[in-house]
C-alpha cells in the first residue's frame, strides 16, 4: 500500500512538473517518489535485479542518467532521457 501510494505521488509530481514548463522542483520530488514507490512495490532486490540486467544497461542508463540530469538542474532533456529510457525499459 505504501508502495502504491508513493509511486502514484511520484506520477502526479511528474504530471504536475511538466504541466508547469518542467519545474526542476516538482520533478525531482516526482523522480525520487517513483523510484521508492517502485522498490517498495516489488521489493529492493527484484528492483535492482529489473534495473540491472545485461540487456537492459542501455535503457537503465537512459532512465537514471535522466534522473541525475533533473536532480543537477537540467530538466527538460533529463525528462527527455528518463523518457527514452522509460520505454526501453518497460517495453
Amino acid at each position: 500500500e505504501i508502495g502504491m501510494g508513493l509511486t502514484g505521488f511520484g506520477v502526479f509530481f511528474l504530471f504536475f512538473g511538466m504541466i508547469l514548463f518542467f519545474d526542476k522542483a516538482l520533478l525531482a520530488i516526482g523522480n525520487v517518489l517513483f523510484v521508492a514507490g517502485l522498490s517498495f512495490v516489488i521489493g529492493l532486490e527484484r528492483t535492482f535485479r529489473f534495473f540491472f540486467q545485461k540487456h537492459k544497461m542501455k535503457a537503465t542508463g537512459f532512465f537514471l542518467g535522466g534522473v541525475l540530469i533533473v536532480l543537477i538542474g537540467w530538466p527538460l532533456i533529463g525528462m527527455i532521457l528518463e523518457i527514452y529510457g522509460f520505454f526501453l525499459l518497460f517495453r
